[in-house]
């Protein structure tokens, strides 16, 4: 890693993050072009790093949307060695933003990723935990991606995390979970 070539370690980001964070009256800025929800936010905040003050790029997500994203990965994965051609499934849409139907194969293989998406949830076979994971590598400042087990995800839990964070006394839930896909009403 050189901090050097990366503005997150510089003082002058630093100060303008700072001079932001005290302007909107809140230990973290939410980065706006990222698709944040209740289950996910993509926010910067200032920590130390060997001793120094840099920008923490954070991601904090639920464990239950992590637990989606890894059972959908290993439907993908089951599907890319039954179809040899599959290499995603891509929707477009029309002048009008309407959905084009998806191709004969491509629908096959979305039925074959829900069937196995609800193979894997009921045989429990992915199992999730608690974790943080620092990337000392990132572009900007520090990446930070950070799972736990929550309903969702709101302000006053991004402002616990930082704290805790920040404080060392952060204490992860080392249980291993599974969830279940919700039954959408219609």
């Amino acid at each position: 890693m050189n901090p050097q070539n990366n503005p997150g370690f510089s003082p002058e980001e630093i100060a303008k993050l700072k001079a932001k964070l005290k302007s909107i009256g809140k230990p973290y800025q939410l980065v706006e072009d990222a698709e944040n929800s209740d289950e996910y936010v993509n926010f910067y905040f200032i920590g130390m790093y060997e001793g120094k003050e840099v920008i923490y790029d954070a991601a904090l997500y639920t464990l239950r949307l992590h637990h989606a994203s890894e059972v959908y990965e290993l439907a993908e994965h089951e599907a890319a060695k039954k179809f040899p051609n599959f290499n995603g499934i891509r929707y477009e849409e029309d002048e009008n933003g309407n959905l084009l139907p998806l191709s004969s194969e491509e629908e096959e293989i979305g039925w074959f990723i829900t069937e196995m998406i609800m193979e894997i949830e009921e045989e429990e076979t992915v199992k999730v935990q608690e974790f943080i994971d620092i990337d000392t590598n990132h572009d900007f400042g520090i990446g930070l991606d950070a799972a736990l087990n929550l309903e969702h995800i709101d302000d006053s839990t991004i402002r616990k995390f930082i704290l805790e964070y920040n404080e060392d006394t952060i204490s992860l839930d080392e249980t291993l979970y599974s969830f279940q896909s919700e039954e959408e009403d219609v």
